[in-house]
């Protein structure tokens, strides 16, 4: 499965109104800390992959997920292999992580406000260090068609799909000096 992405920079409330037009549904707003991993066996900057362990809180509950994240198949978006699984202690996973090798690279803190429309998870980012964002996403088997759904819903909020970011936020931070633990 991939994840198939648009992600660009942009002030929120315009994009949240017209969400509203648009009869989204709102689906919460999540608090997510991601560390993200160095291999002792290869350069994940190199390879334009990523290993994560993601603590996520929501209402007040906390869970974590691990997750690999693939090179980009694409030049037109951040569309990646992505295999996910739920794990249940985020300190474990880390824990384990460090005890083969693995070392903590950065963290990635971010309060994203999730809205489904058509399909596509539309998330409104803000992220501690880099600012704010649009991701449109999905998963899918079929690249190309998940791809142009995602830059008409992009188009549909009043953005650009042609601005788009294709770089992680941790890539972002990492660039800005600013993805500390």
């Amino acid at each position: 499965m991939y994840e198939v992405e648009l992600k660009v920079e942009t002030d929120h409330e315009p994009v949240r109104e017209r969400l509203d037009e648009l009869g989204a549904t709102f689906l919460g707003t999540v608090e997510q800390a991601d560390t993200y991993y160095d291999a002792p066996h290869r350069e994940f900057a190199e390879t334009d992959e990523a290993l994560r362990v993601r603590r996520e809180t929501v209402d007040g509950e906390s869970s974590a997920v691990m997750t690999y994240k693939g090179p980009k198949v694409d030049a037109a978006s951040k569309t990646r292999e992505e295999i996910e699984t739920a794990v249940g202690d985020g300190d474990d996973a880390a824990a384990i992580f460090e005890s083969v090798g693995f070392a903590a690279a950065a963290t990635v803190r971010k309060e994203r406000d999730r809205y489904r429309l058509d399909g596509y998870t539309v998330t409104l980012d803000t992220v501690a260090g880099a600012g704010s964002f649009v991701e449109v996403e999905t998963e899918a088997e079929e690249i190309d068609a998940a791809r142009e759904g995602a830059a008409d819903l992009v188009r549909d909020l009043g953005l650009d799909p042609d601005e788009q970011i294709r770089t992680s936020y941790l890539g972002l931070l990492l660039d800005d000096g600013d993805a500390g633990e």
